[in-house]
């Protein structure tokens, strides 16, 4: 293996200049033949499957015409916008993982479809949504659980797409709604740093109780029509009933920090400063809260400002601390407490502050707190999860764990690591599950079958399905290539190895690398190369890159991060040692060639961009941000 760096640090014009195969020198070269490994031919089957798959589903419950979803409009926390376009969920995030190119025109068209389909839709009842669900293609008010979700596919396109110039206007616009910028939206208070209310939206924020209704959405025939519905009610009076006890909606809620991965993604294309004094301050504003509640995040802040609102219930709020309603069906209390979700918010300011500690800590002093309340219950240690008049409650054996799976992996410090959850992709991590990758490949390509088996034997009609009815059957299964190919966290929704239990509400992209194909301009691995993470530390990652074809060379650059936010310090085979010093370096695999890498790196030293590396400037490969010109290639 050889390398230059001279071609690479030129400036970004230059780098435009110069043809690829000019700066051949500038290449980490891999000639050393090698069996392909199981799972680096499994790895390409499971990108493979996907397209067809992916494509017999969008043409099974799309329009491919207008890309709106074929099922019942509704507007509501049970079944609502939110749910229809996170019937894409993953896609994304699989192109930009080397996917087939029809999944971005796909995504593309069910995203430009949605926005469409519900800006058209309008409620009859709920006050809220009776001139458009979505207004200036944005939710017009709902909390931060469902726009969360519906933002899951939005918030990833830019990985693959970073110059689409509707997207940036877009971001920028939502983005503006929560900082003060939009008159007809007036969410935010930036004297005291807080949103108004956990209902709000591109109209504004919800200054009153909300009601049942408001979360419900319009009556609608349930009897006989759906097979199913989310909560298990028979009737549009359970669906009412299920939202009995959402009232408490006035003042900021932490939930409001999923608002930060839109201000994150515009500062990552624009890179204009009140993106990052936005996020920044904001989660200050909520770190200062904390400290102030005793260590505790709290679930409800006035519109004074005060922390518990004017009651003084810290605990207090619809999701909040407290939020245990019942559930009709059953006539028992349901802990609904979605305070944990907020945690994707303090990741985006410790990507954007470029690692500051003080974010991590904002959880850990809460997870403290709890853990301080544990006690023996049944025989076994356990430590509580909710918080209401009654103190603490809802004990569950063991430590309080949640997110910090995610916190480890951005901090890698051992003090963290002691309190995750098991989980066989750590293990294989740390060198004590070397089965792993053959597993959770092998059950990504029968997640897809089994899913395709699903959609082949569903016989209903449009009008009897729902926005999430699908949800289950989408076929993007990219958890283990999230992990194995990039050391990323897959913290999109559900429950799963290496997934908390609650829904992180359209968390951007963590991981240790990332890959570009410099032949066809795109984001992902190229065909026939596999990348497989196989070992971390707080200044290393090794992978090792294959290329399975035994007559074609392919070329890769690989990136530090998602964003490019870690710089890589040296490259070495195992036989010589390469400097880098900077965020990406290519690499030439011959036919049948691989090697096992081990890259240094400084994690979180380099201002995030979502710049293509051969788009990038200096500036951004390196510490100091640039601005950036926007190109339509895209």
């Amino acid at each position: 293996m050889s390398m230059t760096r001279r071609s690479f640090l030129m400036s970004s014009a230059a780098l435009m200049a110069v043809p690829l195969a000019a700066r051949a020198e500038a290449v980490i070269a891999i000639s050393t033949p090698v069996d392909p490994p199981e799972w680096a031919l499994l790895q390409r089957e499971v990108i493979h499957a996907h397209t067809a798959a992916c494509v017999k589903f969008f043409h099974r419950y799309f329009n491919p015409a207008t890309g709106w979803l074929e099922e019942t409009e509704r507007f509501g926390g049970d079944d609502g916008p939110d749910d229809s376009i996170e019937n894409v969920n993953d896609w994304p995030h699989l192109y930009a993982l080397g996917g087939d190119d029809v999944l971005r025109q796909m995504y593309t068209k069910a995203y430009e479809g949605h926005v469409r389909q519900y800006s058209a839709a309008r409620t009859v009842d709920v006050p809220i949504a009776r001139l458009g669900m979505y207004f200036k293609e944005f939710p017009a008010q709902f909390d931060w659980q469902h726009n969360g979700e519906g933002l899951t596919v939005f918030n990833l396109m830019p990985l693959g797409a970073p110059y689409d110039q509707r997207y940036r206007e877009r971001v920028k616009r939502f983005a503006g709604f929560y900082m003060d910028e939009d008159p007809g939206a007036p969410n935010y208070d930036p004297k005291l740093k807080l949103i108004k209310s956990l209902m709000n939206g591109s109209r504004g924020p919800m200054l009153r109780n909300a009601t049942a209704l408001d979360w419900t959405g319009d009556p609608i025939e349930v009897e006989n029509r759906f097979p199913s519905l989310g909560h298990g009610e028979g009737a549009y009076k359970g669906m009412l009933a299920h939202f009995e006890g959402y009232g408490d909606v006035v003042g900021d809620h932490p939930l409001n920090l999923a608002t930060t991965q839109l201000a994150t993604n515009a500062y990552m294309l624009t890179h204009e400063q009140k993106y990052k004094n936005w996020v920044l301050g904001y989660c200050d504003a909520w770190a200062q809260r904390a400290r102030d509640n005793g260590g505790i995040i709290p679930s409800k802040i006035g519109l004074d400002g005060k922390i518990g609102g004017p009651d003084g219930k810290w605990y207090a709020g619809a999701y909040g601390w407290g939020f245990s309603p019942i559930v009709p069906m059953t006539g028992k209390p349901a802990d609904r407490n979605r305070v944990p979700w907020c945690v994707g918010g303090f990741y985006n300011a410790y990507l954007l502050s470029k690692g500051d500690d003080k974010y991590l800590d904002v959880w850990r002093k809460t997870a403290d707190k709890f853990d301080a309340a544990g006690k023996v219950v049944d025989g076994k240690f356990s430590t509580p999860t909710m918080f209401g008049d009654q103190g603490f409650y809802s004990f569950k054996p063991g430590k309080y764990r949640q997110n910090f799976l995610e916190i480890y992996a951005l901090s890698m410090k051992p003090s963290d690591r002691a309190r995750c959850v098991e989980t066989e992709w750590y293990d294989f991590l740390e060198g004590s599950n070397p089965g792993y990758p053959v597993k959770a490949l092998r059950a990504a390509l029968a997640r897809i079958r089994s899913q395709m088996e699903t959609v082949d034997s569903d016989n209903t009609s449009p009008d009897m399905r729902l926005a999430d009815s699908a949800l289950d059957y989408n076929p993007a299964s990219i958890m283990a290539l999230t992990q194995l190919i990039e050391g990323g966290l897959y913290l999109q929704h559900g429950v799963g190895t290496n997934r908390t239990s609650m829904q992180q509400g359209g968390t951007l992209l963590y991981s240790r690398l990332r890959y570009f194909d410099p032949e066809r301009r795109r984001a992902g691995l190229p065909p026939d190369v596999a990348a497989l993470v196989d070992g971390w530390g707080p200044d290393h990652v090794t992978v090792t890159l294959v290329n399975v074809s035994p007559s074609v060379a392919r070329s890769v650059i690989v990136q530090g991060g998602a964003y490019g936010e870690h710089q890589i310090v040296s490259v070495s085979d195992g036989a010589a040692t390469t400097n880098v010093d900077t965020a990406t370096f290519p690499v030439r695999l011959a036919p049948g060639a691989g090697a096992k890498l081990v890259i240094r790196m400084k994690r979180f030293a380099n201002d995030p961009t979502l710049s293509f590396p051969w788009e990038a400037t200096v500036a951004d490969l390196g510490n100091v941000a640039a601005p950036q010109s926007v190109k339509k290639t895209d």
